[in-house]
């Protein structure tokens, strides 16, 4: 099958990736020109210059192709440069789904996010919802993926925890109880692929989360015993750091954004039921996943003792 990948050079999108040429698939990659390198599979994909905010560039590169996985996703809007959750988030999924139907695709695996609903909180959330509304709207054979917290090599979000648990005191703004499912991205690329022939995925929304249910207090010990530190936390007072934020966030070197804390106060937990009834797979734990993100040989020397008390085990 040629699958056309749209975000392939982002971070799940480079384990898409690599897992889509595993599994014996033709990979056509939609980058902006001079991100080519970023894709690390590039030497083994077909890539074609093109952004997913120029409809024009989006047909040319659906042309031929079978299938397409749309990953587009933004975490922080910069209007000034013309980057807003409803430009990355619903119009560039308007652009991809016209030029796949267009191009007589029919199969369409979508990455939205855990939390879009409708009337959402947030405008993240929203756009989220809304694209996967549009996509409702066509005649694809479609399967949408709502993945919680991603954690893998080259994330983020694993940056950012590395980077607190290796401080001498880790701030966390609020009480840190808020709870998150973390989800490794080898799982979630694995689900984006099988979904592709698993004819029981078509017409699904599926929630993706890992095994365990976390607070941030125990996922920040966690980082910080797989680093080899004690983590000792200072809890914040949220309301001075929402109301600075409120004129902060604008400004790229404020870490953390008004949508951002309103989605880190609201539990980031799903129900993995109905994926693991159609792709019955083992998850990876959240340490396992970790350990692996840090680079670490193997989780297995690193002692049990840090996810007792505020973790919940999903079956």
């Amino acid at each position: 099958m040629k699958v056309l990948l749209t975000g392939g050079t982002g971070f799940v999108g480079n384990y898409v990736a690599e897992k889509l040429l595993e599994a014996g698939h033709a990979v056509r990659a939609l980058a902006r020109k001079g991100s080519e390198s970023k894709l690390r599979a590039a030497s083994k994909c077909e890539m074609v210059n093109g952004d997913v905010t120029i409809p024009k560039s989006v047909e040319v590169a659906a042309r031929g192709c079978d299938a397409v996985i749309h990953l587009v996703g933004i975490i922080r809007e910069f209007p000034s440069r013309g980057v807003t959750f409803r430009r990355m988030h619903l119009e560039s999924t308007q652009n991809v789904a016209k030029a796949a139907v267009a191009a007589g695709i029919r199969r369409f695996v979508h990455m939205s996010a855990n939390g879009a609903r409708h009337n959402a909180p947030t405008t993240y959330w929203s756009t989220k919802w809304a694209a996967e509304e549009h996509l409702r709207t066509l005649n694809f054979d479609l399967t949408v993926f709502r993945p919680s917290t991603i954690i893998g090599t080259g994330g983020e979000f694993v940056g950012l925890l590395k980077q607190m648990a290796s401080l001498p005191v880790t701030p966390v703004i609020g009480n840190g109880k808020y709870k998150m499912q973390p989800v490794a991205v080898w799982n979630i690329a694995e689900f984006f692929v099988r979904a592709l022939r698993e004819s029981r995925s078509v017409g699904k929304v599926y929630e993706v989360g890992g095994p365990q249910v976390l607070t941030y207090n125990v996922m920040l010990r966690v980082a910080g015993e797989l680093l080899g530190k004690k983590v000792t936390l200072a809890h914040l007072p949220a309301y001075p750091i929402e109301l600075t934020s409120t004129i902060m966030d604008r400004f790229a070197f404020w870490p953390v954004t008004r949508t951002q804390l309103k989605m880190l106060f609201e539990d980031n937990v799903c129900d993995n039921s109905r994926i693991l009834a159609d792709m019955p797979t083992e998850l990876i734990s959240y340490r396992e996943a970790l350990s692996r993100a840090f680079g670490k040989q193997t989780s297995q020397n690193i002692p049990p003792q840090a996810e007792p008390t505020e973790s919940r085990i999903i079956h």
